[in-house]
């Protein structure tokens, strides 16, 4: 019976109303970065779309995780890391529902795009990066929306954590 109690006290918690709100702001972020990387797949996959100076669009496939790290051709090794980011993921989705409004729209940012990636892991064996800046003849790394939201989560969180005392 305490059981089934809990149960329904967590299911009303994940029905708040604020939940809802960042439940709906990571779907958006998630369909942003679908959209953006179906339309490069689709119309720049073989080309390089030059922008300007510093920007191009220049499809590559990213089988490691940011910024090309622990890329491998060993599915193995691929699938170890895929597991271990579903399970990050869980983790923070976990945290999410227990956190502080604040906390919440930090943690929606990160879930939203980390859910992006995670979806192309699956779907593609392969995460589509193709945002290159870069100056003269130096390039960052090739990145894409679900990276820019996943970065700038991370940012907050971590401003948040030594600027902002609760």
């Amino acid at each position: 019976m305490i059981l089934f109690d809990n149960l329904k006290d967590k299911k009303e918690s994940i029905l708040k109303k604020e939940n809802i709100f960042f439940l709906i702001f990571i779907v958006i972020i998630f369909f942003l970065d679908r959209y953006s990387k179906l339309n490069v797949i689709n119309k720049f996959s073989d080309n390089v779309y030059y922008i300007n100076d510093y920007i191009n669009f220049d499809l590559i496939w990213n089988i490691g995780i940011g910024f090309g790290l622990l890329s491998t051709n060993s599915s193995l090794f691929y699938n170890i890391v895929t597991l271990l980011i579903a399970i990050v993921l869980s983790i923070l989705i976990y945290i999410f529902f227990n956190s502080q409004k604040i906390d919440k729209f930090i943690f929606s940012i990160i879930i939203g795009g980390a859910t992006g990636n995670f979806y192309d892991r699956i779907s593609y064996k392969a995460v589509p990066d193709f945002i290159d800046l870069h100056y003269n003849n130096f390039h960052w790394f090739t990145f894409n929306v679900a990276d820019i939201f996943i970065t700038t989560g991370i940012l907050a969180f971590i401003i948040r954590s030594f600027f902002v005392k609760n």
